[in-house]
């Protein structure tokens, strides 16, 4: 049973026996000069064929710009001690992010009801080389407070449960430190997309968090046609509600569902993500818009990532909807494991690197065919390892 978590931004620091500060290599995303280029690789290789063995073809060596990208600092070991931490944290407050402006300001909450406007220290956006954001809704941040309504960001706290998707080259995580993902659709207006909510699973599983589906719009058709899909994930442990801003129903079992939790809806623009925080809370009073009669496509109503309290107990962070779904960091053999229906049959197959796509005597393929893998889920496969398989290489090549 999940334990409701306090609103209060501050935390422990635990009490540990003092250790010796520790001088560590923190790697730096390389934003100034250009790259050196290492002299006489080839000399080296042709003298030494211990080297030239040890090679791999498609490994690339580099020399003094590349170490330059790296700097040495000092810091506390992992069982340091709580003066050392006090040190490092006097006159911050502790914070919870509520939302991002742009790269480099945010909101902080640093205690119930007051909220700082942020600035992000350069030395936070440097290191953050491998995100797109150096702050995200929901990080647990220092703030060394500037003014009564302004501060600026020192430290941000490691990340966990997190819902993220690929951004060209690098990752763009939408929210962290939340329990669950309800990834929003709709029944129509615009239509139910099995595939798009697939890549949110994998999305969901690869950071951590548990997702749970949500139809929303059961007002607009019949929803009967709609049980036999909704019953394969159901079948597979994921929690499924059905809902209607219009009729009332499955609002109270979705807010059951949030009570206590933290929480982030997530999914296509237009299904009503904001009208069902609205719906669950009507304090939070979120602007909604509807659907384009030109396109059938929805409006992004929503523009950042907002972490919102919840009446009830507990958080819920509005996301702006997304058409398109790149799943980060996963490769496209490694799909197979997110896809729990997959998961009994694989052991089936006769080769063991098998793709599920093309080999012979494979046994998810054979599951697919005695219909005890829905085709239509395993159609979302295909095109999640194929559109990745396409990505993974293109990203590949430009490093």
């Amino acid at each position: 049973m999940s334990m409701k978590k306090p609103r209060s931004a501050s935390w422990m620091i635990p009490n540990n026996v003092a250790k010796k500060p520790k001088k560590t290599r923190v790697a730096f995303r390389k934003n100034r000069g250009s790259r050196a280029r290492q002299q006489n690789l080839t000399h080296h290789v042709l003298d030494n064929q211990d080297l030239a063995a040890d090679l791999k073809n498609d490994e690339r060596l580099s020399g003094k710009g590349e170490i330059s990208r790296h700097r040495t600092i000092v810091s506390a070991d992992e069982s340091s001690t709580n003066e050392v931490q006090a040190a490092e944290l006097n006159g911050l407050s502790a914070g919870r992010v509520l939302r991002s402006i742009g790269a480099n300001q945010c909101q902080v909450e640093v205690s119930v009801g007051r909220v700082l406007t942020c600035s992000v220290r350069r030395l936070i956006r440097t290191m953050a080389r491998d995100g797109r954001n150096a702050t995200v809704a929901g990080d647990r941040v220092f703030v060394r407070p500037t003014s009564p309504s302004e501060g600026v960001i020192e430290r941000v706290e490691p990340r966990s449960g997190t819902v993220s998707r690929g951004s060209g080259r690098f990752e763009h995580i939408i929210v962290a430190n939340v329990d669950q993902a309800v990834i929003v659709a709709s029944a129509a207006d615009p239509d139910f997309k099995p595939g798009l909510v697939d890549r949110f699973l994998v999305s969901a599983a690869k950071g951590g968090v548990e997702p749970i589906l949500c139809v929303n719009k059961a007002d607009l058709i019949d929803t009967a046609s709609l049980q036999p899909l909704l019953g394969v994930y159901a079948r597979m442990g994921y929690a499924v509600v059905v809902t209607s801003t219009k009729t009332g129903q499955g609002i109270e079992q979705l807010r059951d569902l949030l009570r206590g939790r933290e929480s982030v809806l997530t999914g296509q623009s237009g299904v009503g993500k904001s009208t069902l925080i609205n719906a669950i809370d009507s304090r939070l009073n979120l602007k909604t818009a509807e659907v384009s009669d030109d396109s059938g496509k929805g409006r992004h109503t929503t523009r950042v990532a907002e972490l919102l309290p919840l009446a009830g107990g507990g958080w819920i962070v509005d996301t702006p909807g997304i058409r398109q779904l790149e799943i980060w960091d996963v490769l496209p053999e490694e799909v197979e494991g997110y896809f729990r229906d997959f998961v009994p049959f694989v052991a089936n197959c006769r080769f063991p690197d098998c793709t599920h796509t093309h080999e012979d005597q494979c046994g998810v393929k054979s599951a697919v065919a005695s219909r005890l893998i829905s085709p239509t889920r395993y159609q979302g496969y295909l095109r999640i390892v194929i559109a990745d398989d396409q990505n993974w290489r293109s990203h590949a090549m430009t490093h």
